[in-house]
């Protein structure tokens, strides 16, 4: 009867671990929707959006960008999101480039993503850059292709968030744009 009593106590006072809240890294075409859309997201907010505040979230505190042309501009999530503010900020009414506009397009087909085990996910793919432009379109205004680049992500899945934040980008080979449709790998 003591040892009955003695278990019942024992177990009563025994804690349970909480159940997890880790969500498990997504796979295959969940995987490639989590990445595409966090790709249109970051790059709407960057460029036609700019609205850094609305993907600040999705950028890792450690990101860092890595560029063929500007060596190693970002080293922070911070410093990227003061930026792309600061660049916001020059482009708003009574900035030093008050009406400037710019827009980022993928271009199709050349997106690869893949898993990096339960760790995370590689995005790579090519993209141009356009600038609007008063006089372009023979003189009706329109958007002229600036030039292009490919681009690398690595995306970390964060278990207990339920989600993927950039950790690092690599923005190489900028110049002429890429041509459409790209070449087969």
């Amino acid at each position: 009867m003591l040892t009955s009593l003695v278990l019942a106590v024992f177990l009563a006072q025994a804690t349970v671990p909480a159940p997890s809240t880790a969500q498990t890294t997504p796979v295959g075409e969940a995987m490639e929707a989590a990445i595409a859309a966090n790709d249109a997201k970051l790059f709407w907010a960057f460029f036609e959006g700019c609205d850094p505040d609305a993907v600040a979230d999705l950028i890792h505190p450690d990101y860092r960008m890595l560029h063929d042309l500007a060596g190693m501009p970002l080293s922070s999530g911070a410093q990227t999101i003061d930026q792309q503010r600061d660049r916001c900020a020059r482009r708003a009414p009574g900035g030093a480039e008050e009406g400037y506009r710019n827009r980022r397009i993928l271009v199709p087909g050349s997106r690869r993503i893949q898993k990096l085990g339960d760790w995370g996910a590689l995005e790579e793919g090519h993209h141009t850059f356009y600038e609007w432009s008063a006089s372009g379109n023979k003189g009706t205004g329109g958007w002229e292709m600036t030039g292009g680049g490919r681009y690398i992500h690595t995306w970390q899945w964060m278990p207990h968030e339920g989600r993927f934040r950039l950790l690092e980008s690599l923005s190489i080979d900028h110049g002429a744009a890429a041509p459409y449709p790209p070449a087969p790998r």
